[in-house]
């Protein structure tokens, strides 16, 4: 099978993991990325990033000349994308911008122009309802109706699409897996020393940005709530949030049990999980269904959850957007924005070593089957499979 797959995604090598897993799972499997040959990460005051091409076996990844290099809604590429499909002629192409862009209505196209026959497929994140003005509303239109399959990455973007009209084969899986040889139970004695951390102490860990919508006032609420507990709070990440979290910390006497860490080059960071006793990802929907709008937000994944999950740390997680879905029964849910809600399970996690064992091993259990990037891989092979026959 010869799969093509185009996103501004993989200029970054590390997130090709998945699709070199896919080429490996078989003789007969190809696959072909298609990356912009210049990209602006950043927006356009951005430092440029330039891809490289490179190959592995049946893999490889080919730069392609490209119009727009911050916008991925009008990302579209040039005519040297023309000679590689007609040498190539991909049975499977998936690009990975959405619903509603430019590059895979050019895919469309050109698939129908060159004859190719390939099955065309995208991949999308959205997970808020939304309206399109003309002629946004058209491309669409135009996109949905030559579509065989569609991936999308949380169960409210499957949903969202059956609102828009699509009726054909969706499946719901991430973007991008954990690599489980890098995030793996990794003792961590040195680096615990170094941080003040204890072997007896409870570490309730944070990772990600410092923002409202991420719950990080929530979770410092819960912690209050149980003050009276040994404790500490091992935040991982940065954003405007930080201040105002010291100051409700210091308000409440516990500052001194919060330890900040910034700055973590991403192979260090199963370093620091590996200290946490459970990780919390208490996300907050800032959207709201009074109005069909794109404003505000939800939950699209939680990486980071599976991240713990692959280093056996128990996890507990808020029921914005996906997360009840990524940890299903390997973790704790609570409603978000409770912070009473989430003190209780936190309070149960102390409480109770024998849980706290029995979710990390669920936890690693349900990564390994689901979320690895092999394990994505077979899926999605899976998946082309059923749209060719």
């Amino acid at each position: 099978m010869r799969i093509l797959i185009a996103s501004h995604t993989y200029i970054v090598a590390l997130n090709c993991e998945k699709f070199r897993a896919l080429a490996e799972l078989g003789p007969d499997v190809e696959v072909t990325i298609v990356a912009p040959k210049r990209w602006s990460p950043g927006g356009v005051q951005s430092k440029q990033i330039e891809t490289q091409p490179w190959q592995a076996g049946s893999f490889r990844v080919i730069p392609i000349s490209n119009f727009s290099q911050n916008n991925q809604g009008l990302l579209c590429f040039g005519a040297d994308l023309i000679p590689l499909l007609q040498t190539f002629r991909p049975q499977i192409i998936q690009v990975e911008q959405g619903a509603k862009s430019l590059a895979y209505a050019q895919f469309i196209t050109l698939n129908r122009l060159l004859g190719l026959r390939a099955k065309t497929l995208f991949f999308t994140w959205w997970n808020l309802p939304y309206q399109l003005k003309f002629p946004v509303s058209l491309l669409e239109a135009y996109n949905l109706r030559h579509t065989d399959g569609v991936v999308t990455g949380n169960q409210d973007g499957a949903d969202i699409l059956r609102q828009r009209g699509y009726g054909g084969e969706i499946r719901v899986m991430p973007q991008l897996g954990v690599d489980e040889r890098l995030f793996r139970p990794q003792p961590q004695p040195d680096l615990a020393a170094k941080l003040g951390i204890q072997p007896e102490d409870f570490v309730v860990g944070f990772v990600g940005r410092f923002v409202e919508e991420k719950g990080l006032l929530t979770l410092v609420k819960a912690l209050e709530k149980l003050a009276s507990r040994p404790w500490k709070c091992l935040l991982l990440g940065r954003g405007a949030l930080k201040q105002q979290v010291i100051e409700q910390s210091e308000a409440a006497g516990v500052r001194d049990r919060f330890i900040w860490v910034e700055s973590v080059p991403h192979d260090d960071v199963p370093r620091y999980i590996n200290l946490m006793t459970t990780l919390v990802l208490p996300s907050e929907t800032t959207y709201r269904f009074k109005t069909l709008t794109s404003v505000g937000w939800k939950e699209q994944f939680g990486h980071v959850l599976i991240e713990a999950m692959a280093c056996q740390v128990p996890v507990i997680g808020s029921d914005s957007g996906e997360i009840p879905h990524v940890i299903g029964d390997a973790g704790l849910v609570f409603p978000e924005g409770q912070a009473d809600a989430l003190a209780a399970c936190l309070q149960k996690l102390m409480d109770q070593p024998d849980v706290r064992t029995d979710l990390a091993k669920r936890g690693y259990d349900r990564g390994m089957t689901h979320y690895t990037n092999r394990a994505l891989a077979k899926q999605l092979l899976t998946f082309y499979q059923s749209l060719m026959d």
